[in-house]
């Protein structure tokens, strides 16, 4: 029996190419938008046009041994800084323009602002360091290489979160499903008896807590970090007591494949990117179109997303809740699994004590920063991968910004999403709520 929805008119808001309206009539976030520019176009100003670096900044986009050859981009530090900060300043005047006469601020308007920041950000960062050169494509395909795993994390946590359950041990599934791959991937010799193994364990911390949060209704955050907990503790008793004392029997799994695709992989800047991944990053760019496929053109997807906005109303349609969500629980963990196994079978080739060092929680930010659809969660997985390599990248050039501050980067975007700073999130209406039928 399917379900179809419609949007009351009464919570019908204006678009950016409607008539204009109250200002108070728009959503909260609309109003902040041009604080928010105005706070980043202040820093611009302050940091990249006053202490602008003198010298000039280079990006390569092509190495020395690549089929084409893209000239370099050299900005003048200083006169780059200023020209951003001034065009920052003019978008903030028309976002709060827009805002004052009753409209929304375009959404062309936050990704130029976005983009713009994050350029003069490069430019100053860089060009402080004592050698002012880097290689863009290099930094692209880092930051996608290390979004890999937040990626599966963040889709593993969709799939509960649209069901209606808190996901809150998507840490506990990556670091059971590294753990997994690298036992199975030792014993058998197979890396995909390795990539299998680190699915099921996955999905066995997700019938966990299936089992306590959906059957016996305890309360699913509280269940999400005992589990985090249960198995940091386990894995690290088992790396000590098993896999260390027999490293090579039990800790030496052997590597997936990596595939470049000729010709392809030698284009500029997108080449490494797209057509030269492991297996496992090819099955991201796979994963992403079909889970936004699954859950907003299909029979499944409507009624996924409806017992986790009205599981009552579900219900009364035939629906049963609870099967669903743990169904969709279960399939949330194999998704986890696969960038578990991303640790042990793609970046190394051996389990280590907490070795995803917090990436679940930074995957579930990427979750509510992407506003729990799935474009936008692999969008936020790789600015905090992007964020996170350019940490290492800063570092090798010799940047003078302190390395702490660039260590925390990722983890401060994270904070800054988990708190709505980046603007007000709202996640499915039952989501963490236990279904009890009437």
């Amino acid at each position: 029996m399917s379900i179809t929805t419609q949007t009351p008119q009464a919570d019908h808001l204006p678009d950016a190419h409607e008539e204009a309206v109250d200002p108070k009539a728009l959503p909260a976030s609309a109003r902040r938008a041009p604080l928010g520019f105005g706070v980043l176009a202040l820093v611009s100003l302050i940091v990249f046009a006053f202490n602008g670096p003198q010298q000039s900044v280079t990006f390569r986009i092509s190495g020395d041994g690549d089929l084409f050859q893209v000239p370099h981009i050299v900005l003048p530090g200083l006169l780059t800084g200023w020209f951003i900060t001034v065009v920052l300043i003019a978008l903030t005047v028309f976002a709060y323009l827009r805002v004052r006469s009753g409209r929304l601020t375009p959404t062309w308007t936050v990704v130029l602002f976005g983009f713009l920041f994050a350029v003069g950000f490069l430019v100053w960062v860089v060009g402080s360091a004592r050698t002012p050169s880097v290689s863009l494509t290099g930094l692209l395909a880092g930051g996608v290489a290390l979004a890999v795993p937040l990626v599966f994390g963040s889709l593993g946590g969709l799939m509960c979160e649209r069901s209606g359950v808190v996901n809150i041990a998507i840490e506990g599934q990556l670091l059971f499903g590294a753990f997994s791959a690298a036992i199975a991937g030792s014993m058998s010799g197979s890396a995909w008896v390795g990539l299998l193994a680190a699915m099921i364990g996955a999905a066995l911390v997700s019938l966990v807590l299936a089992v306590f949060s959906i059957t016996y209704r305890v309360n699913q955050v509280i269940v999400g970090v005992v589990l985090n907990v249960l198995v940091s503790g386990l894995t690290g008793f088992l790396f000590a007591t098993l896999l260390e004392s027999d490293s090579s029997r039990f800790n030496s799994p052997p590597r997936l494949p990596s595939y470049s695709i000729p010709f392809l992989s030698d284009l500029p800047l997108i080449g490494r990117i797209l057509f030269d991944q492991s297996i496992v990053g090819y099955f991201m760019w796979l994963a992403i179109p079909i889970v936004w496929f699954a859950v907003y053109r299909t029979r499944w997807g409507l009624r996924t997303r409806a017992i986790g906005e009205h599981p009552k109303a579900a219900d009364t349609l035939g629906i049963n809740v609870n099967r669903m969500r743990f169904l969709n629980v279960l399939l949330g963990g194999l998704i986890a699994g696969i960038g578990g196994s991303f640790y042990t079978l793609v970046s190394v080739t051996s389990f280590t004590r907490d070795m995803t060092s917090g990436a679940g929680y930074i995957a579930l930010a990427a979750l509510i920063f992407g506003r729990w659809n799935p474009i936008g969660a692999f969008l936020a997985a790789l600015l905090f991968g992007f964020t996170s390599n350019l940490q290492s990248v800063l570092s090798f050039l010799g940047t003078e910004m302190p390395s702490q501050f660039l260590a925390m980067l990722p983890y401060l975007i994270t904070i800054l999403a988990v708190a709505g700073l980046v603007g007000a999130s709202r996640g499915p209406a039952a989501s963490g709520q236990p279904y009890v039928k009437e």
